[in-house]
């Protein structure tokens, strides 16, 4: 689904969101009369450090403006700039300044939505997509923390043992319906309906104070483990206290 074809589906009243060089910002007009910050990535751009840097300032100027107003960030980029100046300038520290900004941004009211409509993976997934507080996704998106070779690279096991594994387990394996199912992306929306009534159920549910992805991973079973070990281990830290 073309980023226009959504834009216009998601807010039927009106919108001033703009795409330069890659980049998404502007506004959205809400079924209710308010307004929602839309920033994110198009046409499978990497992000580099001045990305990261863009897209951290104007989440810190919705901060900056007060309120709750809420942030959809949309995505469809490429992984993060592996480049020897954006190395050297410490991709790493901008792309944590800015899932930063997106967890502070929910931490001080402003509801943080995610929604996946192209390709995205590794550290630009982690610091836009998967530091808001809902992913979404359209059917079609491409995410993938990270690709098979790269896991075979990093964990020494062959890509024959990983395709394999990923057969059985979701978390060795990219997709839409993996990462959905180890509990990262929350809702896949219907392209079919309205765009903009699915973002203002979502908007409308109860904000969760505390993280649930590993919950509704389990739920799936795609993590089976994730929610119990991290359960107790919180209890065995309260318990030491």
């Amino acid at each position: 689904m073309l980023l226009d074809k959504i834009l216009e589906s998601l807010f039927p009243s009106g919108h001033t969101v703009l795409v330069a060089c890659g980049l998404i910002f502007g506004r959205g007009a809400l079924a209710d009369g308010d307004s929602i910050a839309v920033i994110g990535v198009d046409g499978r751009i990497p992000i580099g450090v001045d990305e990261a840097a863009l897209l951290s300032g104007h989440v810190l100027d919705v901060i900056k403006s007060g309120g709750n107003e809420p942030i959809l960030i949309l995505i469809d980029s490429d992984s993060q700039r592996m480049s020897k100046r954006d190395e050297l300038l410490g991709l790493n520290e901008f792309l944590a300044h800015l899932a930063k900004c997106l967890i502070l941004a929910n931490k001080l009211g402003h509801r943080t939505i995610g929604l996946l409509y192209g390709h995205t993976a590794a550290g630009a997934f982690i610091a836009t997509a998967l530091a808001t507080q809902t992913l979404l996704a359209l059917p079609g998106a491409e995410p993938a923390v990270m690709d098979l070779p790269s896991m075979s690279r990093v964990t020494k096991l062959s890509i024959e043992v990983l395709q394999e594994k990923a057969k059985s387990t979701p978390v060795f394996a990219p997709g839409l319906d993996n990462l959905a199912q180890t509990g990262a992306v929350a809702i896949t929306l219907d392209p079919d309906r309205s765009l903009a009534h699915q973002l203002t159920s979502v908007l409308s549910q109860p904000v969760e104070r505390e993280d649930s992805r590993d919950k509704l991973g389990k739920e799936r079973n795609g993590r089976p483990k994730a929610a119990d070990i991290a359960k107790r281990v919180y209890e065995l830290a309260r318990a030491s206290v």
